[in-house]
């Protein structure tokens, strides 16, 4: 399914499981549909399984927003007992968002689907009448299972889930992996086919340890590693050090919850020199979430540093921010410069990231799905070097494939049922852009490019995006078969006045004379 259909869906107020693999939008759908429905006046509760994947999305954890905490079933007076708070930010909620729910257990998402029927006074519909938006990708990290704890299974095996019935929206299209080689090998782990070809090509990138000359973010499957690595590396460069302390607001208990989930640690040390990362998407698009680059020096008014990426451009930094939500309400938020050590990450935390490069160990990797989630976070094969594989790395959990399957075939029957419905979107978009253009011209021009950059990319996902090289042989293809400007424009998500410049960049200006 098509970025643009699922969000014509989400418009619509159907409940959806949005998934797809790794690079294929996700994060971007769920982003572009919490503006829009936030723009139309509606309550939007963002949530994740995860503190980590909370922060990505500027929201909050699901067992927080629910007030279920850790628990692993509820009391009988738990709804009596929550805070007046808490049964208003559920009561007013008209969205419910949860990401990353490959890793929230069955039972879980089954208390989150009584609190909510409790609170909301509507015990005889799907979570109290909310629309649901679960997000995730059941091949990546699964809900992890301890002695100690009450054990469960994938949400697909809960009551709520059958009940919520979602639509499935499987994400087909791919906006990350550059490589046909590595586009390969990740789509054979998915469809648990993976031929001794693949092995042998990934090993072939098995080196020792990457010169840090030339540097490269690692990938370690502990934390151990990871702050050995950076640790080292910080303290054998000459210089001076220089600290930058986050800052805080809000209740002690969320802030210290959002300190834990942050990328950029507390404190946090460079040097000139230092191989750093930013950890944020950039609001001005100056950077995104996993950029690498070099600290090259300090601002002399502020003394925040200066960082040069790859590409050669220089970006002075500054502080950003981290919010914590429950529901609409801002409950904590952190400020911090967006960086941290790039010398090592660990797998966990690179989850949800694009690296440049990377050097990955997974010789220790004890969970299925782990070397997937490492293995995709670049895009080419030529940027990746291994320091070690082993058996589980190469291994997905065995019922996610079944769960796929079953994902797929719904999801290609929800495509055809609601195809019908990505034209009412794209005509809801045309008008919206019309009144863009009408208040444009009312305040002088005072619409921001982002704005303006949202709304188009809602019904051209691709709209001033880089062209990859699969996408021009996709279209040099579909041309030679004779497919219209418009039939190219709408499958490359692309606006057409684009497609005719990037035929004539190929064939010359005369090729529509």
């Amino acid at each position: 399914m098509k970025q643009t259909l699922a969000l014509a869906i989400l418009d619509s107020g159907h409940s959806i499981f949005l998934t797809g693999p790794a690079g294929s939008g996700k994060t971007y759908v769920l982003n572009q549909f919490v503006k829009n429905a936030r723009r139309d006046g509606k309550s939007v509760a963002v949530t994740a399984s995860t503190g980590l994947a909370a922060t990505h999305l500027g929201g909050n954890t699901i067992h927080s927003w629910a007030g279920i905490g850790i628990a692993d079933e509820l009391h009988k007076k738990h709804v009596n007992d929550m805070s007046k708070s808490r049964r208003e930010q559920i009561e007013n909620a008209d969205i419910l968002i949860i990401d990353e729910v490959s890793m929230l257990h069955d039972y879980r998402l089954d208390m989150v689907d009584e609190v909510c029927r409790q609170v909301r006074g509507k015990r005889d519909v799907p979570f109290g009448g909310l629309q649901v938006i679960l997000s995730g990708d059941f091949y990546q990290l699964p809900p992890v299972n301890r002695n100690e704890s009450r054990q469960g299974n994938f949400v697909v095996s809960s009551k709520a889930w059958e009940g919520l019935d979602p639509v499935v929206c499987y994400l087909e299209e791919q906006h990350r992996q550059e490589d046909d080689e590595l586009l390969e090998i990740l789509t054979a782990l998915r469809a648990n086919d993976l031929r001794r070809r693949h092995a042998e090509r990934l090993l072939e990138r098995k080196v020792v340890r990457t010169p840090f000359d030339d540097p490269v973010t690692e990938l370690y499957t502990t934390n151990v590693n990871v702050d050995a690595v950076n640790e080292s590396k910080l303290k054998a460069m000459d210089g001076e050090i220089h600290e930058y302390q986050m800052t805080s607001t809000g209740r002690k208990g969320a802030v210290e919850s959002l300190k834990k989930s942050c990328l950029s640690p507390e404190t946090l040390s460079l040097k000139k020199g230092a191989f750093v990362m930013f950890v944020k998407n950039s609001q001005e698009k100056k950077y995104v979430n996993g950029t690498l680059g070099v600290v090259v020096g300090f601002a002399e008014d502020t003394d925040y540093p200066i960082v040069e990426t790859k590409n050669g451009r220089k970006i002075q930094t500054k502080p950003d921010t981290w919010e914590m939500r429950d529901g609409e309400k801002k409950v904590a938020s952190v400020s911090q410069i967006p960086l941290r050590l790039a010398w090592a990450i660990t797998v966990h935390k690179s989850q949800g990231m694009t690296l440049d490069s990377a050097h990955v160990d997974l010789s220790n990797a004890f969970v299925p799905g782990m070397g997937y989630v490492a293995l995709s976070r670049v895009r080419s094969l030529k940027t990746l070097t291994l320091g070690g594989l082993n058996r589980t790395a190469l291994t997905m959990h065995e019922e996610a494939h079944e769960i796929d399957e079953q994902l797929r075939t719904k999801s290609a029957k929800d495509n055809k049922r609601l195809a019908h419905l990505e034209a009412l979107y794209a005509s809801k978009i045309e008008e919206r852009g019309k009144k863009i253009g009408e208040k444009e011209k009312k305040t002088g021009g005072e619409v921001s490019w982002q704005e303006k950059l949202d709304n188009m990319r809602a019904k051209y996902p691709n709209a001033y995006k880089p062209w990859k090289r699969i996408e021009d042989e996709t279209l040099l293809n579909q041309w030679a078969s004779e497919k219209s400007i418009k039939q190219l424009a709408k499958l490359l998500g692309r606006h057409e006045g684009s497609i005719r410049s990037r035929l004539k960049k190929h064939f010359g200006d005369d090729i529509f004379s």
